[in-house]
């Protein structure tokens, strides 16, 4: 054993065990890591290599006679049937039958269903009625002929928990070991090897574990496939529950009106979606519902309001690159339709950024010593009845962009993190530095898709901290933003520019990309990346014949009709049918016309109607605001926008150098450079 080995052992002696004897048994028994960790607890946690070579014998054998696996079901009954009483190793659920007025049990891999389960064991274990748990049980058989039920019977049944845990042991011993060997023995108690991971990834498999100690805690993680994003929900506790493939109802998630029964939320420490892409609700108000649980721990079912405490975990895929998502589209865009809703997804108090823990591979699982799952997951849920969220306070005071929301998250998540590293509450003003500084990342990855979904409404995310005691304040940045500009340096080719666009209607707003490919020829005009429609149809030809009957006023050595011109738009992000571009169309012909680029890292605001009458941007704040998440230097805009100008916040107008035009000739010429 190495140094931290041995100061498991000795501090927490019968409470911990070796890792890869999970992993070797687990490969050939498909139960979880708490079912087998529970038994390695019985028979294998010491350090004595004798001792635990005959307890892994003896755990063998047990799973060997008593685990159920499905293909030996009908075996298993026959054991039954020929001892009369046998005791299996299985997963059961119960539902109420209204007809007999008794709890019936499902079995899952012995497969025997509507087996009798006594009232008391439902009264001592709810999780019975929601999803089932694993237990290990005495069954009895017996058979009558004038019987309806079934022959098989449980004579007993005790689910796999540690018995009661002796908290003040497990924070006793926490002082014994630095936050860097704490940190090792969190990621090694779920089965991972931190030797061979680097920090950030080491913080985000802490993370992972804040929804176990923070009620009614809302964790996002969306990533790569492979990167283990739901092995902890479904493995490490049998207080957490995995929903798969993320289809549930009302009535199973919070309220079942027929039966008077509170669903998943009460009775479950942690409700994980897995794939979050497939979450879908048959009932009209499920995410009505789950916004209002997820703001205030408590939903409202016919005349009842009520309140839990389970922690709601998303977790899922992300299809493509981080950097091309952040580009054009958002990082919450996996989710179904119904659930892009900036009000849903500002109930989420963190997201972990799945993309940044490697894929699995073999050297990234542990073989040393870790907490006992089952005996980890009972202290969590101790720690669930502490709240540490008051420690920023003492040493620092949160910016002025965190509103109430961004508080209480930043909040939660610090209080998470500090009773996962110091449950014993041994903290020091740097240590509550780095949980900060983790936990607003966090809260701003949130904001930031927010303002892409919700626009100007989710401006404020220059998220900051006040060291009180040198009064300085220090920002925070989202690592996936850095470097993401899409306006590049340096000059475009003649013709090419960058422009905001609307949806028919004034709907949504985005960014455009403009490129003109100019030819000898007679004067035609093609285009493609438009969209379809006749109002798209005429702007266009208003755009072209404004330029055709005016090029001669900003240039003599370029006639329109000697040349062919096709213009294709771009869509950067993803609004569909573009519209409102008739000016950038027309400063577009002007720039690859006269062969002369547009200035560098320039965005053209506004547009015209028939004649040259210039029309004021839709939206100018959020059309700055796109144009600064781009990276854009100079706005070209209209004199009529000047209206507007004194509704965005200062702080956003002071990023650009403003180039305001009165006309579409006077906006060629600025957008050019042309004095």
């Amino acid at each position: 054993m190495n140094e931290l080995d041995a100061k498991l052992n000795e501090y927490y002696g019968g409470k911990v065990v070796r890792k890869d004897l999970t992993k070797s048994i687990k490969e050939g028994a498909n139960v979880p890591s708490y079912v087998l960790e529970y038994l390695l607890g019985m028979y294998c946690a010491t350090d004595n290599e004798d001792d635990i070579e005959q307890g892994v014998s003896m755990v063998k054998q047990v799973l060997a006679n008593n685990f159920v696996r499905p293909d030996e079901a009908e075996k298993i009954k026959s054991k039954i049937r020929e001892k009369g009483r046998y005791k299996i190793i299985d997963k059961v659920s119960a539902k109420l039958n209204e007809h007999t007025d008794c709890y019936e049990g499902n079995i899952f891999n012995i497969n025997i269903s509507k087996v009798l389960i006594d009232d008391a064991y439902i009264k001592k274990y709810e999780k019975l009625l929601c999803g089932g748990i694993w237990c290990i049980i005495d069954m009895e058989y017996l058979y009558d002929e004038n019987s309806k039920g079934s022959p098989f019977t449980i004579a007993s049944l005790k689910p796999i928990q540690m018995p009661a845990t002796d908290m003040n042991d497990y924070v006793d011993g926490r002082k014994h070991f630095t936050l860097t060997e704490w940190i090792e023995i969190i990621c090694r108690s779920v089965g991972m090897e931190p030797s061979n991971l680097d920090e950030k990834t080491r913080w985000h498999l802490v993370a992972r574990m804040i929804p176990f100690v923070e009620n009614n805690y809302n964790l996002c993680e969306l990533g790569p496939r492979g990167t283990g994003k739901s092995y902890v929900y479904d493995e490490l506790s049998p207080y957490s529950i995995l929903i798969s493939g993320g289809q549930t109802t009302v009535a199973n998630l919070f309220y079942n009106m027929g039966r008077h029964q509170v669903g998943l939320v009460g009775t479950w420490d942690v409700v994980a979606f897995d794939e979050v892409a497939g979450i879908h609700m048959n009932d009209k108000d499920g995410i009505q519902i789950m916004k209002g649980y997820m703001a205030n721990g408590s939903f409202s079912r016919g005349k009842e309001s009520i309140n839990a405490n389970a922690s709601m975990v998303f977790v899922g895929n992300i299809n493509g690159s981080i950097e091309n998502m952040v580009r054009v589209s958002h990082l919450l865009s996996p989710f179904p339709k119904e659930m892009i809703d900036t009000a849903f997804f500002d109930r989420f108090h963190h997201y972990l950024p799945g993309w940044e823990i490697p894929k699995m591979r073999p050297e990234f699982f542990t073989d040393a010593y870790g907490f006992i799952s089952d005996y980890f997951s009972e202290c969590l849920r101790e720690l669930r009845k502490q709240n540490f969220g008051g420690a920023i306070q003492k040493y620092f005071r949160l910016g002025k962009d965190l509103n109430q929301r961004d508080t209480i998250a930043v909040k939660r998540t610090v209080s998470g993190l500090l009773k996962l590293l110091f449950p014993d509450g041994s903290y020091q003003k740097e240590d509550v530095r780095q949980c900060l500084e983790y936990a607003l990342v966090g809260r701003r990855r949130i904001k930031e898709q927010l303002k892409k979904i919700g626009g100007l409404e989710f401006y404020d995310v220059h998220f900051s901290y006040i060291d009180l005691e040198d009064g300085e304040e220090r920002f925070v940045s989202t690592p996936e933003n850095g470097g993401s500009a899409l306006i590049p340096e340096g000059d475009l080719q003649p013709g090419a520019l960058y422009s905001i666009a609307h949806q028919p209607g004034d709907g949504q707003i985005g960014l455009v990309r403009l490129d003109l490919q100019v030819m000898p020829g007679n004067g035609k005009f093609t285009h493609t990346g438009f969209g379809s429609g006749s109002a798209i149809s005429d702007e266009l030809k208003e755009a072209v014949n404004y330029c055709r009957s005016n090029l001669s006023r900003i240039t003599q050595s370029a006639q329109f009709g000697e040349n062919e011109m096709h213009l294709k738009a771009t869509d950067i992000n993803g609004i569909g049918t573009l519209q409102g571009l008739e000016l950038a169309v027309f400063v577009s012909l002007v720039s690859g016309l006269t062969n002369r680029p547009v200035q560098p890292q320039m965005c053209v605001l506004g547009s015209m109607s028939i004649g040259g009458t210039i029309i004021p941007t839709t939206d100018l704040a959020g059309a700055l605001q796109i144009a600064s998440d781009a990276d854009a230097k100079r706005i070209l805009i209209p004199v009529a926008d000047m209206i507007q100008y004194g509704k965005v916040p200062a702080d956003l107008i002071a990023q650009f150098s403003l180039e305001v035009y009165s006309t579409p000739v006077d906006a060629a010429f600025k957008a050019l450079g042309i004095k």
